[in-house]
């Protein structure tokens, strides 16, 4: 059996074991986020953290992280936090969103605790790195917390009036099972993979390749300082949320939506998409378990509409495992699987990957266009089809672009196989401002009246708001330019069209 064969295989059996549609007899709630967003925001942003040193991943005077990726109302979440030296240290609990503006909400403060040094964990098998951490606290999430992006506050109490406190953040999920328009699917695994924490161990720094098979990072350590493209050290802890997701969160929410939230591990459960009419994918959304590949595509057969606002995606294959203690989805280790390449690609992609093993899945079967060479870099989003419904109400005329909007990866080579695939945006992306790659947005239907949009790059939200504590990124020479009216009636007309 070839691993095509495999793939529709364990599709019918996953088919088999249950229905896309949600048997759960959870409530409607439609205006759930409208009415959340009603109650009064607060601050929540860092006001004093330090990294350990110069090029340093972490802050070692506070910082912490939870138990579970996600979790339900009435499950509980424990908290492992380590200050360096010891200090007592209290945690503010904040759900992201509109507010007002605020763009959170106070939901519950914790503490004050004695804070105690905890161990780096060595390196082990795998170049892992896994903490074994004593909790200084566990949380019972409440029946009426929203499903959303939670950041965990830590700041240090000085112990006396002339020291400074310090501060980093820790970040959960909260999901449900009610019926929503909309599930934002947090692409945490790709904040996983590229974490650095504590010294250089991501699935990227091995030393013998930067993608070297059979590395495994842990969910069971504090998110370091982003690493790559610019440098954001006041989004400490919370993983890459802040910098590609939050604000698409913050206008979904503004403008009502009633959205739903869940990590990538939750796309394992099929009923989990089954209760949305539309999935988004956010931001850089790379790395997923072959399990997430089949379930959305079996999703889409059956209806769900799947916008994808973001690039590089479903791009490694990284199955999910437990941790030491038997907790399940807590690792993510890379195979030696890729996306799909043609024959012709695998040399160029063999010089920037490695040796080139085992195809993945065609994510374009999903996505509608795919990750290629040069993958990243920063270009024009220029308008192909201005007489598409996507493009109604922005005035855009063929060739009109919005500046700076693809970046820093994106998607190219469209499906054109696929019937009905419809090419909405293309051009040039310039990688180092030397090596010439070439974008493509698309939109194709899926069977049951639902889309599948295909937005083609990371920076898709930058155009969507710029909320509190979040900075615009910049890459290869090139940055977007913030919000822009175009954009958010875009993302409007495949919300409105998904939704219907």
């Amino acid at each position: 059996m070839d691993r095509r064969d495999f793939l529709k295989t364990t599709s019918a059996v996953a088919l088999a074991a249950g229905s896309r549609r949600s048997t759960a007899a959870a409530p409607r709630q439609p205006d759930l986020i409208r009415t959340e967003n009603a109650r009064p925001g607060h601050d929540f942003q860092l006001t004093r953290m330090m990294p350990d040193g110069r090029g340093a991943h972490r802050s070692s005077l506070i910082e912490g992280y939870a138990s579970r990726q996600s979790l339900k109302a009435g499950e509980t979440v424990d908290f492992f936090v380590s200050t360096k030296p010891a200090a007592r240290f209290t945690i503010e609990i904040f759900r992201m969103g509109y507010y007002g503006g605020a763009g959170a909400r106070r939901m519950a403060e914790l503490g004050p605790f004695d804070g105690v040094e905890q161990p780096v964990p060595e390196i082990g098998d795998n170049r892992l790195r896994e903490c074994r951490w004593q909790a200084c606290t566990s949380l019972v999430i409440p029946a009426d917390w929203p499903s959303g992006v939670y950041l965990g506050r830590l700041t240090t109490v000085p112990a006396a009036a002339d020291q400074p406190y310090w501060q980093s953040y820790l970040i959960f999920i909260v999901k449900d099972d009610r019926p929503a328009d909309v599930l934002f699917q947090c692409s945490d695994n790709t904040w996983q993979a590229y974490n650095r924490w504590p010294v250089n161990e991501s699935l990227y720094t091995d030393p013998r390749a930067a993608h070297a098979p059979g590395v495994s990072v842990s969910f069971d350590r504090p998110y370091g300082k982003y690493p790559q493209i610019f440098d954001n050290p006041q989004s400490m802890g919370s993983g890459e949320f802040l910098l590609w997701e939050y604000p698409l969160c913050y206008w979904l929410e503004k403008e009502g939506y009633d959205v739903t939230y869940g990590s990538n591990v939750d796309a394992l459960e099929p009923a989990h998409l089954a209760r949305c009419k539309a999935m988004l994918s956010i931001g850089h959304d790379e790395y997923w378990d072959l399990r997430q590949y089949q379930n959305v595509k079996q999703a889409i057969h059956d209806g769900l509409s799947v916008l994808w606002l973001s690039a590089n995606d479903v791009y490694m294959v990284t199955p999910f495992t437990a941790n030491a203690a038997g907790a399940p989805n807590r690792r993510l280790t890379r195979e030696t699987c890729y996306g799909e390449f043609r024959e012709e690609e695998k040399e160029a992609y063999a010089k920037v990957l490695g040796p080139f093993e085992n195809p993945g899945p065609d994510e374009r079967d999903i996505i509608g266009a795919r990750t290629v060479v040069p993958f990243n870099g920063g270009g024009d989003w220029t308008c192909a089809k201005p007489d598409h419904w996507l493009f109604e109400g922005t005035g855009m005329k063929q060739g009109d672009s919005i500046p700076g909007l693809v970046g820093w990866e994106f998607h190219g080579d469209p499906d054109s196989a696929r019937p009905g695939l419809e090419v909405v945006a293309e051009g040039n992306v310039w990688a180092g401002g030397t090596r010439l790659g070439r974008y493509t947005a698309t939109v194709f239907e899926g069977p049951r009246n639902n889309i599948v949009f295909n937005a083609s790059t990371i920076f898709w939200s930058q155009g969507l708001s710029d909320p509190p504590g979040h900075m615009i990124p910049w890459s290869h020479w090139s940055r977007p330019h913030g919000p822009d009216d175009r954009v958010q009636r875009i993302t409007a007309n495949a919300l409105q069209r998904a939704l219907a």
